[in-house]
């Protein structure tokens, strides 16, 4: 460019008519660059039309020095172009300087300006110069430069380790936090090749993703990968990697991103072991549970067939005030025997597979296993169930749950009241809600409220009275990932809402 504005002097200083300026005129407006003049001995500008453009100034202005340099915006830049035509008059010192300058509109522009000063008898006679717009240039350039130094200090603060790799793998630049997962400085790491940090198990992982970026099949990839640290020892990591193309679609270098996972990969491992101890647990559990209902079980047979046989076989030994105690206790433990069986058949079974049941269908059902009982107690029922509300259930235990809620509701009613059971179901999110209400006793859940649900836990004196209904109804819900809530009152009643799903999360 400097050859340009050289021949544009050499027109301009040997320029002899109107074709001559006509044509350096038509050069000027072709480059959009201005050419300026001044003459040391009278002191007087001469400042081209494209100059005076740029200045936004009026064809015929012809400013002076003073004028000239106020153009050039305050401080720096003023401060900058006086120095440099002064050593210009001077010393005869050429100059080329980029310099921001406030127009006659007030505008703002980046120009180039450069100096020629012109010597006669070794003494400065004349400065000639060009006059250049070059906003659009500098400030696609600043921005440029923003947008790195903004990338470059995303780099280097960001929570994770960062690096700028060469097509061939060297490291071109890195952030802090890479140098620190592995334990190098900077200076150690820049331009190795990045492959040689790779724990060598790993090394064959990542060339045929970096062959495939290059050969456009794709933008990036993503994979777990082992690096030894300077120290020798392992670290794990979460690497991803993109590749930067030019406007061509050239491939630049790769943006290589490490997330250090060496404690969640150490947990996960721990868990693992804990995940296998549980069930190896759970293994021995069940075992225990097969040893308890069959073992048990046939061993309390034996001793009630044992007593049969003494009742018909010797029926005198029966005629004694032990005998009864005995007969009792060991219909006891054949029940307690029983309802542990019962419990530890629902824990113990592989998860079974849910079948959609019509609601109504087994409330109504269940309702009739209680015929008498209503009947016999002049019950109230009412039933709000649409008829088309389906339910994930085990079929079993919907049966149970049903049942022992149903007999609750009876069982429990206040002496002198007619009961009155209401039940109706709604669908909420992905469950069905079944509230089942009574009139019935209630139960103080402020001293009760965390024992609801225990095994042989019972909170009325009623011979019938177990304890173990709520404990195994809870557990047939939460077998089939539903859940139940209770609300009670003391003499006012209960409501127990059970929480089935009625379709597949």
């Amino acid at each position: 460019m400097k050859d340009v504005y050289n021949q544009l002097f050499r027109i301009q200083n040997a320029q002899t008519g109107n074709e001559t300026n006509s044509f350096l005129d038509t050069i000027q407006q072709s480059l959009a660059i201005g050419s300026w003049e001044v003459d040391l001995k009278t002191m007087e500008i001469t400042w081209s039309a494209m100059t005076r453009s740029i200045h936004e100034v009026e064809d015929d202005y012809s400013p002076n020095v003073e004028e000239a340099i106020h153009f050039y915006e305050e401080g720096k830049y003023r401060d900058l172009i006086t120095v440099l035509f002064n050593n210009a008059v001077n010393n005869g010192e050429e100059f080329d300087a980029e310099l921001l300058i406030r127009t006659a509109k007030n505008n703002l522009k980046w120009v180039r300006s450069i100096g020629f000063p012109i010597l006669k008898n070794n003494k400065v006679v004349k400065i000639l110069g060009v006059f250049q717009d070059i906003t659009e240039k500098t400030n696609t350039f600043k921005e440029l430069e923003y947008k790195e130094k903004l990338i470059r200090t995303t780099i280097e603060n960001a929570p994770n380790g960062m690096a700028l790799v060469g097509l061939e793998g060297q490291i071109i630049d890195l952030n802090k936090n890479f140098c620190s997962y592995l334990g190098y400085t900077k200076k150690e790491l820049m331009h190795t090749y990045v492959n040689k940090l790779s724990h060598p198990q790993d090394i064959n992982i990542i060339p045929i993703h970096i062959k495939e970026m290059i050969n456009r099949e794709k933008d990036s990839f993503e994979c777990e990968k082992r690096y030894l640290k300077k120290d020798g020892s392992i670290i794990y990591c979460l690497l991803s990697v993109s590749i930067v193309r030019d406007d061509a679609n050239k491939p630049l270098h790769f943006i290589s991103t490490i997330i250090d996972i060496t404690k969640s990969k150490a947990i996960n491992k721990k868990i693992e072991y804990l995940l296998q101890t549980t069930k190896s647990q759970n293994t021995r559990l069940q075992n225990f549970a097969h040893i308890v209902s069959h073992n048990l079980r046939s061993h309390s047979g034996n001793l009630e067939m044992l007593l049969e046989l003494m009742q018909e076989e010797i029926p005198e030994s029966t005629k004694n005030e032990f005998f009864p105690l005995i007969s009792e206790a060991v219909n006891k433990l054949s029940e307690t025997i029983q309802n542990l069986n019962e419990v530890a058949d629902i824990n113990t079974k592989e998860k079974q597979e849910l079948e959609s049941n019509n609601l109504l269908d087994f409330t109504n059902n269940a309702l009739g296993t209680f015929r008498a009982e209503i009947l016999d107690t002049n019950a109230k029922i009412n039933i709000d169930i649409n008829n088309k509300i389906e339910v994930l259930a085990v079929p079993a235990y919907l049966d149970s749950i049903l049942l022992n809620f149903l007999s609750n509701a009876i069982k429990y009613k206040k002496e002198d009241s007619i009961p009155v059971i209401n039940i109706n179901a709604e669908k909420i999110n992905n469950y069905v809600k079944i509230n089942i209400e009574d009139n019935g006793l209630g139960i103080n859940l402020d001293l009760h409220k965390d024992k609801i649900f225990g095994l042989y836990k019972t909170f009325h004196q009623h011979e019938d009275a177990r304890g173990l209904g709520l404990y195994i109804t809870k557990n047939q819900i939460d077998a089939m990932d539903g859940k139940v809530e209770v609300a009670s009152k003391v003499n006012d009643g209960t409501t127990f809402s059970i929480y089935l799903r009625y379709e597949a999360n």
